[in-house]
């Protein structure tokens, strides 16, 4: 199991994320509706993204690879790695990490949606 190390833009986006899963869910509850809006379903794909890449970066529904457009935060020489937290979905996102700073650690580098 590694631990997490998250730069300051991918933990902003985690929270924002995390903020407005809560949000929805209170204002679901209130009302009594039963069904999950988007908000929740994307914390929850995010979270569990995060979940198995702490676990198994190598996880298949990960669909881990390299990607070159991202430089290592700590290392310019070593790989930034992205894993896809939702597949087939317009503007799915997906979550770009790293090795280190120590060993089993991963860094979350960001969390964005694809272009």
């Amino acid at each position: 199991m590694f631990s997490p190390v998250w730069t300051p833009k991918a933990q902003e986006t985690y929270d924002e994320l995390r903020v407005r899963a809560e949000t929805s869910l209170k204002a679901r509850r209130d009302s009594g509706k039963r069904k999950a809006t988007k908000d929740e379903g994307l914390f929850k794909q995010v979270h569990k993204c995060i979940q198995h890449l702490l676990r198994n970066p190598k996880h298949p529904g990960l669909v881990t690879h390299e990607y070159h457009s991202l430089t290592h935060p700590y290392d310019k020489n070593e790989k930034v790695f992205e894993a896809y937290a939702q597949h087939k979905t317009p503007g799915a996102y997906r979550v770009f990490w790293c090795y280190g700073p120590q060993k089993g650690q991963i860094t979350i580098v960001a969390i964005t949606p694809h272009p």
